[in-house]
């Protein structure tokens, strides 16, 4: 199998997350169907525009649904080529667009009540089937939602959340058809009108509001100031930090994205910032389940001083051929070299091999150079001589 294979029939990152999600939407689905159904053939039957147009606005949650369950199907897929952060961000783009339909919803809701309120004298009457189917409708769709966001909230899923808002909207509109129907029974037409603009401002807003935070994750907005402070505090207790600078996270989805510059000893080997760097992303990861990945910049000094005062030195392979002119005629007997760049110098950690340093005279030799040329050297601030003994 290709690795484009693999990865097109990889499986669902968290697979849990992805079956509850799935049931749930399912479950949604499948109600909304029998919802839209039902209401177009009573508000037929008992010539109630309200409960039909309702039954339309079920059948757009019922196309919502099939949305969410395309999302977090593409949602859940890991990593691949095109996409090497993963595919959460599609959950993002779904949200987006459940928001906007939600304000699309409330803003129709809205104008309609508008509209009617300009004819209320022409309302047609309904009979009294209309009002139970919807009572009915109202009461499956706050049982839907209640469902719907329990599990969103168990899974962190905004996609989930905007759906099962996207329910709530759908029974706060049937109580509006509810009021309306029954002040039309009672010859109080205008009760519909009003509860219909009062739920339509509702609608409209929490739409609004669900599409600008999903379009703030799509701009790269941070976590909120309370979650970066619980994050710093991880990253400064790791031992081994000293200092923390640039922590910057953004959302992707239900998780997150954190980057970090951890400052470490300037003496340390490279292997071991390393390793420093990758215990300071575990414990992140191990404290803050929302954080999906940790990318841990490992700094000598701090970025600014390191980028002022280190930028005129030269490469290592100056500095070696230098080093080697500092130290003269011996220079061959140099086994290895660390260069640490600090400020606006550099300091050397010679290793020389097993009989050079074993000879008292060429160590003396050595040493008497450095004293003499180091105070004035442009490079290095100061140089220190190792014994390399090396495993028989």
């Amino acid at each position: 199998m290709s690795i484009e294979d693999a990865l097109l029939h990889a499986e669902p990152v968290d697979p849990q997350r992805y079956r509850e999600a799935s049931r749930a939407t399912w479950i949604s689905a499948a109600l909304n169907l029998v919802l839209t159904v039902a209401q177009l053939i009573v508000g037929w039957l008992a010539h109630s525009q309200s409960l039909i147009a309702h039954g339309l606005h079920s059948f757009s949650d019922l196309l919502s649904d099939f949305l969410v369950l395309y999302a977090n199907r593409k949602g859940s897929h890991p990593a691949d080529r095109e996409h090497p952060y993963g595919h959460a961000r599609v959950e993002t783009a779904a949200t987006l667009i459940l928001g906007a339909s939600l304000a699309a919803i409330g803003f129709g809701i809205l104008w309609e009540a508008t509209l009617r309120l300009q004819a209320v004298a022409e309302l047609p009457p309904v009979e009294a089937l209309a009002l139970w189917a919807a009572i009915l409708t109202a009461a499956s769709k706050e049982v839907l939602f209640r469902y719907l966001l329990r599990v969103a909230e168990r899974l962190r899923s905004p996609m989930l959340a905007a759906n099962a808002w996207h329910t709530r909207a759908d029974a706060a509109s049937a109580l509006v058809v509810v009021v309306g129907i029954a002040g039309a029974l009672m010859g109080w037409a205008f009760l519909d009108l009003l509860a219909a603009a009062i739920m339509g401002f509702m609608i409209l807003r929490m739409g609004l509001k669900l599409a600008w935070e999903s379009l703030q994750e799509l701009i790269d907005t941070g976590l909120d100031k309370d979650k970066v402070e619980a994050i710093r505090r991880t990253l400064r207790d790791t031992p081994g930090v000293l200092g923390l600078h640039e922590l910057r996270t953004r959302r992707m989805a239900h998780q997150a994205l954190v980057d970090a510059h951890v400052l470490v000893d300037p003496r340390i080997s490279v292997s071991e910032g390393h390793r420093l760097g990758e215990r300071a992303r575990r414990r992140v990861l191990d404290a803050h389940p929302e954080v999906a990945d940790v990318l841990v910049h490992i700094d000598a000094e701090e970025d600014q001083a390191l980028m002022s005062n280190s930028a005129g030195l030269p490469d290592r392979d100056v500095l070696l051929a230098h080093l080697y002119a500092l130290l003269g005629e011996e220079a061959g007997a140099i086994d290895k070299a660390v260069l640490h760049y600090l400020g606006d110098r550099v300091e050397a950690e010679v290793f020389l091999a097993q009989e050079t340093c074993f000879d008292a005279a060429r160590m003396a030799g050595f040493e008497q150079r450095l004293v003499a040329k180091l105070p004035a050297d442009p490079y290095f601030r100061a140089v220190s001589l190792n014994c390399r003994i090396a495993p028989k």
